[in-house]
């Protein structure tokens, strides 16, 4: 008897599926279940996961409250969804696999190794799990690095690791994502193929609420042995990469594209004629970096840098009374940048602001950012890179951070308080005395203030909790305030960051050059926090000043710096320059004549001025980079175009055509002087020709005042055809 019954079992395995030999492993419903309806998308935010649920089912976001769904499932609706004694009939199955009409479809294949644990967990009456189960304690990815060529394919394998030591081969059930849509695609089992573009790819792999992540680095493989030479750090990390991958740099760029970039990238404006032919004049070898020091002490770097950080710091004019303050925050951050103040003391006096806008103007950071989570967030997103606001009601699905991190960090603006001015309309921020502590909104346990990945910090009540924040975020070891900084500087000069979007600073989105952010970041620390010196350090480097042309091999690096990224000029260095090149005077209300766009205190002259607007300048609503729209559009090009705003600039009186038709210098001189104003280069002899051909075209068989109307057109029509060129209008 013994012999046959083992006989049977031989055959029943032998015929069996593959994942029959678990058959014998308990289940275990967070473990086990969870899992399967994450990766069918049943607990998505489009799908039952959503707030509210979907037709009456409701289950956590991603699964990451595993007891609440179990409620939902088993016991929600008397127990309909699930049929124990005949399991393959549960609303579960059929609606999964759509044998019954499903809004979201065929979920589940009835021959899945997917389906079968469903079944089987019905069949064994839904168990929940033990307490002495083992919890699922990490991931790993392997290969979790790998050198792949161009369009190469990689199979991943994920395991899950436990608290007693096992560890289970997950890779059907984890979910796949790539960083670079351009560059790589995923498939549902965890195959990595690649596109033709070479650089480095980062695929992040998520089960059960943990991630890991996967990195490809894809060689082009082109030679490379000829490097320009190398100015310090950055040019040596960028370059190690370029020859990791195979990919020659551009050529360094000439010093009339220099100095029109980096004028405009320190300083928000074009450089003069007179500034770009003494440049092109001098034989000091060091011109570039002499040229970058001017830059930097001139009070037109101040403004444009106040600039960015009033939009990012949401200095707002929502209300008429509120001017007052838009204008002490802004120059408070004008005169921190001029007075190079460092980072770590500019973050801490917002941060722990207190007073009145008299006697402390960053309070008025207070005024737009009310609430403690919106405080919080602000904080996590403009200074650390982290991205918080999921975190509120669930895990973050892409990072470590959970419920009881978010509410944690919140604490640390629990105690933030107000009361009135003395002027009508403003008030004083203060730290109320008290114990700082928030309620987490799902286990209504108090929560007292705790940096993130550290330890609850215990403050004494009279300690602003504020202050012991400032003091964790700039300390030298910490892991996201050097690094943010840095990353967004970066952006800001290479039209990318090192970690895209800048202010998304996590494990599963890493840097393009790892060793490249952690330099910057240790040299940031060392130099005090000095931001001068940083922009020294980035615009001094030969990968700065390469040339935007690309040669035979990387035109299609988006990632690697191999040259640079032309970026449109943003909507207020754009309009500044319109004027510049036109010689005409902006007027702004309650501004000085001749104020520049980039020196606007405030957002409330969006509306008023409809180029702004329709360039995108930010509203300064939000803490993040993304709001300032970089995007082409129709209207835009249509602006530029025929815009009757436009077109009153260049007919304008004493503007730069009817100047330059009233000057009796030769033509050629003319024309040359509108290349170096709009282009900072020489117009080569083409361009000389056309402009020649159109100048006389408008004045042919004509004398007098008619013959000047003609030339003052024909000026207009060089003019406006110039400020619609692609060189005008980028920074190359």
């Amino acid at each position: 008897m013994n012999l046959k019954r083992a006989t049977l079992i031989a055959a029943l395995s032998a015929s069996a599926p593959c994942f029959a030999a678990e058959a014998l492993r308990p289940l275990n419903f967070a473990n086990d279940i969870v899992p399967i309806l994450t990766k069918g998308s049943c607990n998505s935010g489009g799908c039952h996961g959503k707030s509210g649920g979907q037709n009456g089912f409701k289950l956590s976001l991603l699964g990451f409250e595993p007891q609440e769904d179990y409620e939902h499932i088993v016991k929600e609706a008397r127990g309909r969804r699930v049929f124990p004694a005949s399991a393959e009939q549960s609303l579960l199955l059929t609606k999964g696999t759509a044998q019954l009409p499903h809004g979201g479809g065929k979920k589940l294949d009835p021959k899945s190794e997917d389906y079968a644990d469903l079944a089987r967990w019905i069949r064994e009456g839904m168990p929940y799990g033990k307490d002495t189960d083992p919890k699922m304690a990490s991931i790993s990815v392997e290969p979790a690095k790998l050198t792949m060529p161009l369009k190469g394919a990689q199979q991943l394998k994920v395991t899950a690791h436990y608290t007693d030591g096992s560890t289970r081969d997950v890779t059907k059930r984890a979910l796949y994502e790539a960083n670079e849509k351009a560059m790589a695609e995923t498939s549902e089992t965890g195959r990595v193929q690649l596109f033709d573009l070479p650089g480095d790819v980062a695929v992040m792999v998520r089960y059960q609420g943990k991630v890991s992540t996967f990195r490809a680095t894809v060689p082009l493989g082109a030679p490379v042995d000829k490097l320009p030479a190398s100015r310090g750090f950055v040019d040596d990390l960028v370059f190690a990469k370029l020859k990791t991958i195979g990919m020659p740099p551009s050529d360094i760029a000439d010093d009339g594209t220099f100095i029109r970039r980096v004028t405009l990238d320190i300083t928000g404006r074009l450089p003069t004629a007179a500034e770009m032919k003494d440049f092109m004049a001098s034989k000091d070898a060091a011109k570039r970096s002499v040229l970058i020091d001017r830059l930097l002490d001139s009070p037109e770097y101040a403004e444009y840098f106040a600039n960015k950080w009033s939009a990012l710091l949401r200095n707002q004019r929502t209300q008429p009374n509120f001017a007052r303050g838009s204008y002490l925050f802004y120059s408070w951050i004008r005169d921190s940048i001029a007075d190079n103040k460092p980072y770590d003391q500019f973050v801490r006096e917002v941060v722990s602001a207190s007073g009145d806008l008299d006697q402390n103007p960053p309070v008025a950071w207070y005024r737009q950012v009310k609430e403690m989570k919106q405080q919080m967030e602000d904080v996590a997103q403009l200074f650390l890179g982290t991205r918080m606001q999921c975190a509120q009601c669930h895990h973050h699905p892409f990072e470590k951070w959970s419920q009881q991190d978010y509410y944690g960090f919140a604490a640390f603006f629990s105690n933030v308080s107000r009361k009135p001015s003395a002027f009508a309309g403003e008030e004083m921020i203060f730290n109320k005395r008290g114990v700082a502590q928030t309620t987490n909104i799902r286990t209504k346990e108090a929560v007292t203030p705790t940096s993130l990945g550290g330890p609850t910090l215990k403050l004494k009540p009279e300690q602003d909790p504020r202050r012991a924040l400032a003091e964790w975020m700039s300390q030298k070891d910490n892991a996201f305030f050097a690094h943010t900084l840095v990353n967004r500087y970066w952006k800001h000069f290479f039209n990318r960051g090192l970690v895209e979007p800048e202010d998304d600073m996590r494990e599963t989105n890493p840097p393009v050059n790892p060793e490249l952010l952690s330099a910057l970041a240790a040299d940031f620390v060392k130099s005090g926090y000095n931001l001068k010196q940083l922009i020294r350090t980035i615009t001094n480097s030969t990968t700065y000043q390469l040339s935007a042309v690309p040669n035979t091999y990387n035109a299609k690096d988006r990632q690697n710096f191999s040259r640079y990224y032309p970026k449109r000029l943003n909507a207020e260095v754009l309009y500044d320059s319109v004027n510049t090149l036109l010689d005409v005077q902006t007027n702004f209300a309650g501004q000085a004549p001749g104020t520049r766009a980039v020196s606007l205190p405030d957002n409330s002259y969006n509306q008023s001025t409809y180029f702004l607007s329709v360039f995108g300048r930010p509203d300064s609503s939000s803490a993040c980079e993304c709001e300032r729209t970089q995007e082409a559009s129709l209207a835009q090009s249509l602006h530029l175009l025929n815009a009757a705003e436009i077109q009153t600039q260049l007919s304008r009186g004493n503007g730069r055509a009817d100047t330059l038709t009233k000057d009796t210098r030769p033509d050629d001189d003319k024309i040359s002087d509108l290349y170096h104003i709009a282009l900072s280069r020489d117009p080569n002899a083409a361009e000389v020709k056309f402009a020649h051909t159109h100048l006389d075209k408008k004045t042919a068989g004509k004398t007098g005042d008619e013959a000047f109307k003609g030339k003052k057109e024909a000026y207009e029509d060089i003019l406006w055809a110039l400020l619609n060129t692609k060189e005008f209008l980028f920074n190359h």
